[in-house]
């Protein structure tokens, strides 16, 4: 059983074969940014794309008619509950359209939709980001025009929570885990019984990270947005891209601020351990949600790589539940056996 995995990033297309469980093949195609900003519309550098996906998978060894099903990283999509969902027309137009917001991962699905369409083969996508296993009452945020949405690391996250589950002897189903992914953005959710129940947003709630500035004082943001010193393309782009770590350094280069940490840059350190602790107190506010029943707490992303950083969270958190570290991200694993699942008869997929 020969599987396909597409994970589209911004400016790169990762890539793998896997037959049944086992990885064969595993490529990251980088794009030139000249190149990509050619097109116009990001759902335009499909083909472009799949011109080097179809590459990969012949110089893998592999031709495309031996492929049993192709599996995508998916996009922004309306809100659906985790797990594999086959692609069909609704998601692929939600998508072109982007609908629910303009990503990178969005190029996915497209993709694997027009594979399918030449190949007949099967098409999926694993726990796309707008997974949303939302509890009702985590959705209210204090303000009724502002519902709280699930938008997160779901991937690679639900990954490692059934592999820690695994390691412990017990189905994700059966355990309550806190995951917290460390990367560009930060995601820490309470995993309930095989549910996300909560999650901070990513993108614009909880702990600041490398470029995003996380939950920030409202009061006072309402007033810089209308100081009259930026425009809104402005504000957003120094929340989500010019926040957190580089609003303070100058770097998004986590491993660069730690260093002057330990050379004695006073600033250096304040940053990176404001950081530490706002993913900590996160991390403690989750452990409310599960009323304090939690099995263990997973750390993952590329942070999770820092002993500076794990040491520091595990010395504030450690009292809570044991600290399991799952560093880097598993997300073409993931997608490759989300598909497996459903293609080996133990999972039903999911409609969209």
């Amino acid at each position: 059983m020969k599987i396909l995995v597409i994970n589209p990033g911004s400016t790169s297309t990762k890539i793998a074969l896997y037959e049944k469980e086992q990885s064969k093949l595993e490529k990251t195609v980088r794009h030139d940014s000249e190149e990509l900003e050619k097109f116009s519309e990001l759902a335009d550098q499909f083909e472009y794309r799949l011109g080097h996906v179809k590459e990969a998978v012949q110089e893998g060894g592999w031709e495309l008619h031996e492929l049993d099903a192709v599996v995508a990283r998916g996009g922004l999509l309306k809100p659906v509950p985790g797990g594999t969902f086959e692609i069909n027309e609704k998601m692929v137009d939600d998508l072109k359209k982007a609908r629910y917001g303009e990503h990178a991962s969005n190029l996915g699905a497209i993709m694997a939709d027009s594979l399918r369409d030449e190949l007949n083969i099967p098409a999926y996508i694993v726990d796309p980001v707008a997974v949303d296993e939302f509890e009702e009452v985590a959705r209210l945020s204090g303000l009724k025009d502002l519902e709280r949405i699930s938008q997160s690391h779901a991937l690679n996250m639900k990954a490692v929570a059934r592999e820690v589950a695994e390691n412990m002897g017990k189905s994700y189903f059966d355990v309550n885990l806190i995951v917290c992914h460390l990367g560009s953005g930060i995601s820490v959710a309470p995993h309930k019984n095989g549910k996300m129940i909560d999650v901070n947003n990513a993108n614009n709630e909880g702990p600041f990270a490398t470029e995003r500035a996380g939950t920030l004082p409202a009061y006072n943001l309402v007033r810089l947005c209308y100081s009259g010193r930026y425009s809104e393309e402005e504000m957003v782009k120094k929340v989500i891209k010019e926040g957190g770590i580089y609003s303070y350094m100058g770097t998004k280069d986590v491993s660069k601020v730690e260093e002057q940490a330990k050379s004695g840059d006073e600033r250096a350190k304040l940053v990176i351990d404001a950081m530490i602790y706002q993913i900590s107190k996160e991390i403690g506010a989750m452990a409310t949600v599960l009323e304090g029943q939690v099995d263990a707490i997973v750390i993952t992303g590329g942070m999770a790589n820092s002993k500076y950083i794990i040491g520091k969270i595990q010395k504030r958190v450690d009292f809570i539940a044991p600290v399991k570290i799952v560093p880097g991200e598993r997300e073409l694993e993931a997608l490759a056996l989300g598909a497996y699942r459903v293609l080996s008869g133990k999972e039903q997929p999911n409609i969209y």
